[in-house]
């Protein structure tokens, strides 16, 4: 079971991923400044670092030259407010493995986790096969029966929440919350109106409606 350190302090923020990551089997650990962070990310005892670049005390920059300096090697997903691509190439060099920009859908997040934590040169995990739709994650590339679907990013998250899940009804709140992230809308429509984007690009009898609890993926595969 994979350790994950949440550097955050946003308490908002870090609660919604903890949450999310504790869903998913992970164990997690979580820190409010970079002073902490950086000290616990050095006792050996996490596979993985959530690193937010807005920390008190010490920034998450400061805190990434000095376990990079340090010999700490496990792998280290940054977590960004800021816009300028600057920020993100400094990161980047600085020894980060990967970015998120705030705000993020829980998934996303997720899908970079998994990739860091993979065993290098296991490449089984990078396709997901459901309901005669194969998406390639590593490529972010949609196929139904053979034929190439082009989807934009956020359908591509949908359509993963769905594949992963063949056969479950996911709610709406779920979606919202996995897919749209912790500043969703809990009144919005806007997981019925991606459905339909899906269903159409999907093929229409794919995602059955569950009246009044939510949505599933039909995997013709099973049936």
């Amino acid at each position: 079971m994979s350790r994950i350190l949440i550097a955050e302090d946003e308490a908002r923020i870090a609660s919604f991923i903890e949450k999310g990551l504790l869903r998913e089997g992970f164990t997690t650990e979580t820190a409010s400044d970079g002073e902490s962070a950086a000290l616990l990310a050095e006792s050996g005892r996490f596979d993985l670092v959530i690193l937010d670049i807005g920390l008190p005390e010490l920034d998450g920059f400061s805190v990434l030259r000095r376990l990079r300096a340090r010999g700490v090697s496990l792998p280290i997903v940054i977590l960004t407010a800021r816009d300028e691509v600057s920020d993100i190439v400094a990161g980047l060099e600085g020894g980060a493995d990967d970015y998120v920009r705030k705000p993020f859908a829980f998934d996303e997040l997720l899908a970079r986790i998994r990739l860091r934590l993979r065993e290098p040169g296991s490449a089984e995990d990078d396709v997901l096969r459901a309901g005669g739709v194969e998406l390639d994650l590593r490529r972010r590339r949609a196929v139904v029966e053979g034929r190439a679907v082009d989807l934009t990013a956020r359908e591509f998250a949908l359509a993963e929440m769905f594949v992963r899940h063949p056969e479950q009804v996911l709610t709406r709140e779920q979606l919202l919350s996995r897919v749209w992230g912790f500043d969703f809308d809990p009144g919005s429509n806007v997981v019925d109106v991606y459905v339909r984007y899906l269903r159409r690009k999907l093929g229409e009898g794919r995602i059955e409606t569950v009246r009044g609890v939510g949505y599933r993926l039909r995997d013709r595969a099973s049936a």
